[in-house]
């Protein structure tokens, strides 16, 4: 049986982004005392074209956001490749970070972004997107 060929297509950043709100879960890139640090959490994309996601632990929380007013500069990733073919696509994004704090908001995103396991990540983050990539594995 031949192998079969693939090629990788770069996505718009509309595309990208209707991609990674297609699936709920993926991971968040940031640092945590100086090294890179990944946590797997669940997310959505909001009517503004920014992504929320939840998280847990105060440390986490205040990693991600940042000490300073302007937020943490973080990345997001997520993929859907099915393991037989190799086929599907995988989405990044990078911005600042900041924590979802008025309350209308985070009752909305709460009912919006379930945990994926059974933990108490309470703490919602928003990321506007300035750097989205994305590329179809096809």
């Amino acid at each position: 049986m031949r192998e079969q060929t693939r090629r990788v297509v770069e996505l718009d950043a509309v595309e990208a982004l209707r991609l990674l709100g297609s699936v709920r879960l993926g991971r968040i890139v940031f640092t945590l005392e100086a090294l890179p640090a990944l946590r797997t959490a669940t997310h959505i994309i909001d009517e503004r074209g920014r992504l929320v996601f939840r998280t847990d632990g105060a440390t986490t929380l205040a990693a991600i956001s940042g000490a300073d007013a302007g937020g943490s500069v973080v990345a997001y990733q997520a993929d859907c490749i099915d393991a037989e073919t190799l086929i599907g696509w995988s989405v990044a994004v990078v911005g600042r970070a900041e924590p979802v704090t008025a309350p209308d908001l985070v009752d909305r995103y709460r009912k919006l972004c379930a945990p994926w396991v059974d933990s108490p990540a309470d703490n919602l983050v928003r990321l506007r997107p300035e750097l989205i990539s994305g590329q179809r594995i096809v």
